[in-house]
C-alpha cells in the first residue's frame, strides 16, 4: 500500500477523525492544519465535467467551497486544493495581528454537528497573508475574507485597507460584515452604514490596477425588512455577489444540548435550514443573475444539492467536517454528479434555483 493508499484508507480515516474528536475542538484544527502543511492529505480524483461551474468570472472545476474560518491564516490553501475543493477561501484578515477572544472558545455539539464559536478574528494580519499567498500555484482559486480588528476606530477604514491590499493577489474579496463575535459589526449591515462601507470598497477597487470581485456576506439573524434594505443596497452599489450565510446567534435548534448556551456562533446542521431559507429569500430578491455563495451547515451531499436549488450558484462548507473529515467532499462531489445524470442535466449550474420559492416560503427543511 502506498502512501496516498494509506491516506484514503477508511479505517486510518476513522482513527485520525477519532483522535481529533478526543482533543478539544481549537487543538484539534491546529493539528489538522499542522497534518495538512505536512502534505497529510490524499489527492482528490479530478472533478467530473459536469461539475465544471463558472463564477464571478472564475473557472472552478466543482461548485464546492472551503469556507472562511479553517485557513484563516492562508496557511493551507494549496493542501485544500489537493484535497478536492474546487475553490478556497482564506480569513477573516484583520489589518492587524490580534489574539481574539479568550479560550475556550469554540465548541462542539455532536448530537446535531454543530459548533459554538466566538473566536474573535484571530489572526497574524495582513501582511503575513499576504507573504503566504504572493506565491500560490496558479490555477488554484482563492478567495480572501476580509474584516476590522476588534479595537479599530474606523472598521470602514479596515475593510478599505483589506481591498487595497489583496486586490493584487485575490480571485475575489470577501467583505465579513456578519460575525456575531466582535462587538458592533454587524451594524454595517444597517442601510445607511451598507451604504457608505460598500460605496468605499467600490471607489476603493476602482483605484487598483486589478478590479478584483467584491462580495458581501451577510448574517442569517436577519428580519424581511432588513433583507429588502440589504438587497437593495447590494443591486445599487456595484458589488459582484453576496454570501449567504454567517453563523447565528439563535439556538433553537439546539436547545437542550451540552454547549448549546455557549456565547458565540452557532454552524454546523442546526444552522442549515434557516441559512438554506434565508439564501433562497435574498435570491428571490436579487434575482436568478446575481452571484451568490450558499453557505451554512451543509453536511451531506443532499444538503449541497439543496442549498443549489434554494438559489446557490455554488457553495461552501466547514463545520460538517470536523465530523465527517475531508473525505466528506468526495462524497459530495460524487452527490452532486450523480444528481446531475440522474435528472439529466448537462451541468450542475441545471439545479440552481430549481426550488427557491419554496425554501423562501418554509415548505421544505431537511
Amino acid at each position: 500500500m502506498g502512501f496516498g493508499d494509506l491516506l484514503r484508507n477508511a479505517t486510518m480515516q476513522k482513527l485520525a477523525q477519532d483522535m481529533l474528536m478526543r482533543m478539544d475542538a481549537e487543538t484539534a484544527h491546529r493539528a489538522t492544519i499542522n497534518a495538512l502543511k505536512f502534505g497529510l492529505v490524499p489527492a482528490a480524483a479530478p472533478s467530473p465535467d459536469s461539475l465544471a461551474t463558472r463564477f464571478c468570472g472564475l473557472d472552478l472545476p466543482n461548485p464546492i467551497g472551503m469556507a472562511p474560518g479553517f485557513d484563516k491564516n492562508a496557511e493551507v490553501f494549496g493542501p485544500l486544493a489537493k484535497a478536492g475543493f474546487g475553490f478556497v477561501e482564506v480569513g477573516t484578515v484583520t489589518p492587524r495581528p490580534q489574539q481574539g477572544n479568550p479560550t475556550p472558545r469554540v465548541f462542539r455539539i455532536p448530537e446535531v454537528m454543530g459548533v459554538v464559536n466566538r473566536l474573535g478574528f484571530n489572526n497574524d494580519g495582513h501582511e503575513a497573508a499576504f507573504e503566504r499567498l504572493k506565491n500560490r500555484v496558479p490555477g488554484q482559486v482563492v478567495g480572501i475574507n476580509i474584516g476590522a480588528n476588534k479595537d479599530s476606530t474606523d472598521f470602514v477604514a479596515d475593510y478599505v485597507a483589506g481591498v487595497k491590499t489583496f486586490s493584487p493577489l485575490a480571485d475575489y474579496l470577501t467583505a465579513n460584515i456578519s460575525s456575531p463575535n466582535t462587538p458592533g459589526l454587524r451594524n454595517l449591515q444597517s442601510e445607511d452604514a451598507l451604504r457608505r462601507l460598500l460605496a468605499a470598497l467600490v471607489e476603493t477597487r476602482a483605484a487598483q490596477p486589478r478590479q478584483t470581485s467584491i462580495l458581501l456576506k451577510i448574517a442569517p439573524d436577519l428580519e424581511q425588512t432588513e433583507m429588502d434594505s440589504i438587497a437593495r443596497t447590494v443591486l445599487e452599489s456595484g458589488i459582484d455577489g453576496l454570501i449567504v450565510s454567517n453563523t447565528t446567534i439563535s439556538r433553537d435548534s439546539v436547545t437542550g444540548f451540552q454547549n448549546a448556551s455557549e456565547a458565540g456562533g452557532l454552524s454546523g446542521r442546526p444552522l442549515f435550514n434557516l441559512a438554506t431559507q434565508r439564501l433562497a429569500q435574498m435570491r428571490l430578491r436579487l434575482g436568478p443573475a446575481f452571484p451568490i455563495i450558499g453557505v451554512g451547515g451543509i453536511h451531506s451531499a443532499q444538503s449541497a444539492i439543496a442549498k443549489l436549488e434554494a438559489g446557490a450558484n455554488v457553495v461552501q462548507l466547514y463545520s460538517a467536517l470536523v465530523y465527517g473529515g475531508l473525505e466528506m467532499v468526495e462524497e459530495i462531489k460524487s452527490g452532486l454528479a450523480q444528481a446531475v445524470t440522474e435528472r439529466r442535466l448537462s451541468n450542475v449550474s441545471g439545479l440552481t434555483g430549481v426550488a427557491v420559492r419554496d425554501w423562501a416560503e418554509g415548505r421544505i427543511a431537511i
